[in-house]
């Protein structure tokens, strides 16, 4: 079963988040909230975590995972950035978007689209995530909480964990964090392209 841990959405208690920080170092999976909606979340590298997010989500392999940081200093380690992607990035987070950009060698190759060797990043604007990420002390690997079967993301922290009682190791539940994933931004090409719609506002990424 999957421990429960609801925490205040301003002041995050610390016991619980170090409590699920060590489920992640010890190769667990949990439920944590973001800036747009719930998502799923495993340590970098982490095969059975990611093979779990696949079986629930009922992935394939070309889905691009995305590595979430608790500031933008921190992804110069993990992705490589022009000045065009340096300055777009960095005047979008943190916030309810995710970047796809070519991976650096720290990113594990099961991470990275298997063809175009990218990955998603992400820095949320929520304050039980980055506490969460300060406590872990190191990136998750994360998929958005999206259910085949269901219409609309998951909202309620405790159905979530009825739902994925004997999935997941661990859900964490700070209050309402919205319907919609995050807007999808591949900056790849030549121009932006806005993949997926969401609660990001698309339009500094849209001729």
């Amino acid at each position: 079963m999957a421990q429960y841990f609801d925490v205040h959405p301003d002041n995050p208690q610390p016991r619980a988040l170090a409590q699920a920080a060590r489920i992640l170092a010890d190769g667990g999976l949990i439920v944590y909230p973001t800036d747009s909606c719930f998502a799923l979340g495993c340590a970098l590298g982490n095969a059975e975590g990611i093979a779990r997010i696949k079986r629930i989500r009922d992935l394939d392999d070309k889905h691009h995972f995305t590595l979430v940081v608790d500031e933008f200093a921190k992804l110069g380690e993990y992705v490589h950035m022009n000045n065009r992607d340096f300055r777009a990035v960095k005047a979008a987070t943190p916030g309810p978007y995710t970047f796809i950009l070519e991976a650096t060698r720290e990113v594990p190759k099961m991470m990275m689209h298997p063809k175009k060797r990218t990955v998603g990043v992400r820095i949320p604007q929520h304050r039980t995530t980055l506490e969460l990420l300060k406590a872990y002390g190191a990136p998750m690997l994360s998929s958005t909480l999206l259910l085949p079967g269901h219409e609309d993301a998951q909202t309620d922290g405790w159905a979530i964990k009825e739902l994925l009682d004997h999935d997941v190791d661990a859900v964490i539940d700070s209050g309402d964090c919205g319907l919609e994933p995050s807007t999808v931004v591949d900056m790849t090409g030549d121009v932006p392209e806005v993949v997926r719609v969401g609660a990001g506002d698309p339009s500094p990424f849209e001729e």
